[in-house]
């Protein structure tokens, strides 16, 4: 059976009436890189600056077990260096410039920097980040930050199944790409996830129908255009992952 038969035209006016009341929430995209490099600490300062609600990073893990905020699984992009980062010691990253002025930073670092100015949306990028992740916001729940101040996303399937395993509580967005809606629902039920975000030019009245009855929130990456995010807010999704924060209007 296909989902669309499951959405009747009363479900589908009930679901894009009630989901005005609920916050829009804009997130910031690997901190805010429209603006400054993305997965610095300037970056994270930005999106603090443009009152994001939510800013997005990316996390490895190296060979000495740190967790590090960088998005590229090797540093010839953006670095002055070459070669894996999951390959690269603590002591040899600190070595590396991102942009020619940037040190790589720790997740630690990130958190101490948004200092709960915005929810932290963690996703994990590298094999074996789920535990880690989760240790150390264990640790700094116990300095007075709550689970709600953290959302944990990934493509990658058993590191999220590995966060979930750990937590209950904390919330989970499923990145998705170009996945066919019906394996999208039934992963992020078996999840458990909060949220679906999806690649946003995948997005459809009809997809979107799907997610929201039943009961994912949906954001969207990374749309940045003004006329793309007029056409995305316009579906009714609840947030917009975008370079440029200060562009949505609420």
């Amino acid at each position: 059976m296909k989902f669309t038969t499951l959405l009747s035209a009363s479900a589908l006016a009930l679901l894009f009436l009630n989901c005005t009341s609920n916050k829009f929430v804009v997130c910031g995209h690997r901190g805010a890189m429209g603006h400054a490099t993305e997965n610095t600490l300037a970056s994270i300062e930005k999106g603090i600056e443009l009152k994001a609600d939510m800013l997005e990073i990316d996390v490895y893990k190296i060979k000495t077990g740190e967790l590090v905020v960088f998005h590229d699984d090797s540093l010839g992009r953006i670095t002055n260096a070459k070669g894996k980062i999951e390959e690269y010691t603590f002591d040899e990253l600190r070595k590396v410039l991102v942009a020619g002025k940037h040190q790589i930073p720790t997740l630690q670092e990130v958190i101490e920097t948004i200092d709960k100015k915005a929810v932290l949306n963690i996703e994990l990028k590298g094999v074996n980040t789920a535990t880690d992740t989760y240790r150390i916001i264990e640790e700094y729940k116990k300095k007075g930050w709550r689970n709600k101040d953290f959302f944990i996303s990934s493509f990658r399937i058993g590191e999220l199944q590995k966060m979930r395993s750990l937590s209950k509580e904390i919330a989970i967005g499923l990145l998705t790409y170009k996945d066919p809606i019906e394996t999208v629902i039934k992963t992020g039920k078996e999840l458990n996830a909060q949220a679906i975000n999806p690649y946003y030019k995948t997005l459809t009245a009809e997809n979107v129908a799907i997610m929201k009855v039943n009961n994912f929130k949906i954001y969207p990456w990374t749309v940045d255009e003004p006329a793309d995010i007029k056409n995305i807010q316009a579906l009714k999704v609840s947030g917009i992952i975008t370079d440029y924060p200060e562009r949505i209007i609420k």
